[in-house]
């Protein structure tokens, strides 16, 4: 599976913060928005990742970056040069893609759960077994502001609304969506909408009308984030922050993924820390780096 993370658009909401940087590199708490779902893809177990974003911030995506070698993964650029769409994503992406299935995760998703990573595999698994997508739903206090999916009671989705006046349900569609290698074809016949976009909503409907979509539900115990204003950029700070001070362990640190999933040895890690040592987070780098080894450095 390839994945693609789309880190494009204005940030429009969050003027004039974003008109000097992209919403996706804000930080949220104590890294970068975008760390949080190239965490997501990482902890699905996929190594090869196409980052999308405009022609202007693109450059500094690569330098934050770079190839991905020092992960253990690989990463790519390309330019969206106008907000058309997140099906876009994938005319964009595919020759990334290629003959795999594609993960694609929005930059200004948060996603945090015990188990989420065995649910990634778990979903990615399914996929490759049986074709057809899996989308993720988390239930909301206000469906209505969403895409909203209804499902049976075995996952299999049975119709998706945008922001329904009557939602059939409270499972909001949330911005990770897993999908077989017809993702390519079925995003090459989208027609623009009336807001002149490439909508996602349209792939996941020919899914769901082959009978080939299904929905696994994010309830009890996990946390979906969106970024998108002041206030929410605020709010999940504030949560990441309560969770790791309490926990003494951060989430979306994207060295100890590398580091766990074996992507790069201990002293890689050590090291990845050790030039960010004077902030809390190379220190813990540092740290699980000592641990994986059982070195006293």
């Amino acid at each position: 599976m390839k994945g693609i993370v789309l880190a494009g658009g204005s940030g429009s909401r969050l003027h004039p913060v974003t008109r000097a940087v992209s919403k996706q590199l804000l930080p949220v708490y104590d890294k970068p928005m975008i760390y949080y779902p190239i965490s997501v893809l990482m902890l699905a177990g996929i190594r090869e990742i196409l980052v999308i974003s405009t022609p202007v911030d693109l450059p500094a995506f690569r330098r934050l970056f770079g190839d991905g070698a020092e992960l253990g993964v690989s990463f790519s650029y390309a330019e969206q040069p106008a907000p058309n769409g997140l099906a876009e994503a994938f005319l964009i992406g595919a020759g990334h893609v290629g003959d795999d299935s594609a993960a694609l995760v929005l930059g200004d998703n948060i996603f945090h759960g015990q188990g989420f990573a065995r649910i990634l595999g778990d979903a990615a698994a399914t996929l490759h077994a049986d074709k057809g997508c899996v989308l993720f739903g988390y239930p909301v206090r206000d469906p209505g502001r969403y895409g909203v999916g209804e499902a049976d009671q075995n996952g299999l989705l049975l119709s998706i609304e945008e922001k329904p006046a009557r939602p059939r349900s409270n499972r909001a569609i949330t911005g990770l969506y897993f999908y077989d290698n017809d993702v390519l074809d079925i995003a090459r016949t989208l027609t623009p909408s009336v807001r002149g976009e490439l909508e996602i909503t349209d792939v996941n409907r020919a899914y769901v009308e082959r009978g080939d979509a299904r929905l696994i539900d994010l309830g009890r115990g996990f946390a979906w984030l969106d970024t998108g204003t002041h206030e929410s950029l605020i709010e999940a700070s504030q949560y990441v922050q309560v969770l790791e001070h309490r926990q003494g362990v951060r989430f979306a640190c994207l060295e100890e993924i590398a580091l766990v999933k074996g992507w790069i040895t201990p002293d890689q890690a050590y090291a990845l820390g050790r030039r960010q040592a004077s902030s809390g987070y190379g220190d813990y780098v540092m740290d699980i780096a000592r641990r994986a080894d059982g070195m006293h450095r």
